[in-house]
């Protein structure tokens, strides 16, 4: 019952929702049934030669009939492997074309920056911990790292490729289940990197535009006591797109509420979690850049409840 748990849910390579990591899958199933059919024959001739063994009472001669079968199972067996592998490949690259929607990812220790092209402005649209996709279009996503080497994998969607500081490597998705799934970075990166989550939205064409069109707003810049809160405490390293803040240590902020959970899948979305992850941030996720923000209680407070609007 453990094992079979293993095949289903939103982080599993054995059920695949998109292109790429189907025919990783058919690779995996093909490599499966090839070594496991040797592996049977090799059972076979050990349990064969075990009786021969038992019933001459002394060791049996192999015929060379047998040896010459045995490689030429090896060989068949290699080549199918080698023929599967090349048309996976094919497979995993077949959709680079034009008109692709671009998206650039970008590793942070330990959490995500996302950029979408605004398809109508040129501009870049960036968000951060959560990636949407269309469903039955190609997006091609490309990776890098602003510091040590991450790694890129999305098990349901797609196969995993390393983020590398000073390059793009650039990977191709192609979702064709609609539904929310997990990534996770697959390259130790430090201290808190089983706690470096992306989450994945694939939905439909039509829902996706709307997100994206939310997502290009900028945000309102009300009156109010987080507000200015916010100005004062958190401007520095975090942009709110509308209001002035611009800074770009951290991840962007404009639309933090509207997204499913903090600091990289760490946290759920809650005021309560905003909060303490506001005012004890290495409690909550040690090593993380992320400073204590030392304030009062009503401060906190106001804050949070403004971070909780930024829908």
């Amino acid at each position: 019952m453990l094992l079979l748990a293993g095949c289903q849910g939103v982080q599993s390579p054995l059920a695949p929702g998109g292109d790429q990591a189907t025919a990783l899958h058919n690779l995996f199933l093909l490599m499966m049934a090839v070594c496991g059919g040797i592996y049977a024959l090799v059972l076979v001739g050990l349990g064969w030669s075990l009786r021969r063994v038992r019933s001459a009472g002394q060791a049996a001669e192999v015929p060379e009939r047998s040896l010459w079968g045995a490689a030429i199972v090896i060989v068949i067996g290699l080549t199918v492997l080698i023929v599967g592998s090349f048309v996976a490949d094919r497979a995993v690259f077949a959709s680079r074309r034009q008109g692709a929607m671009m998206v650039r990812v970008t590793g942070h220790q330990w959490w995500w920056r996302i950029e979408y092209r605004d398809p109508a402005t040129g501009r870049w649209i960036e968000t951060a911990n959560e990636l949407h996709l269309p469903l039955d279009r190609t997006t091609r996503v490309a990776l890098g790292s602003a510091d040590v080497i991450h790694s890129f994998w999305v098990p349901n969607v797609a196969g995993k490729l390393d983020m590398i500081p000073g390059r793009r490597n650039v990977l191709d998705l192609t979702p064709r289940r609609v539904g929310w799934f997990r990534g996770q970075c697959a390259e130790f990166c430090g201290t808190q990197h089983a706690h470096m989550a992306l989450d994945v939205k694939v939905e439909s064409v039509a829902a996706f535009e709307a997100w994206l069109t939310e997502q290009a707003r900028p945000a309102p810049s009300p009156a109010s006591r987080g507000a200015a809160v916010f100005a004062n405490a958190c401007a520095v390293c975090h942009a709110i797109r509308g209001t002035g803040a611009s800074g770009r240590v951290g991840p962007d902020l404009t639309h933090l509420a509207s997204r499913k959970s903090i600091a990289a899948g760490t946290l759920t979305m809650t005021r309560g979690n905003l909060q303490g992850w506001i005012t004890q941030p290495q409690a909550l996720k040690p090593g993380t850049s992320m400073p204590a923000v030392p304030l009062s209680g009503p401060d906190a407070d106001a804050l949070a409840a403004y971070m909780e609007s930024l829908k």
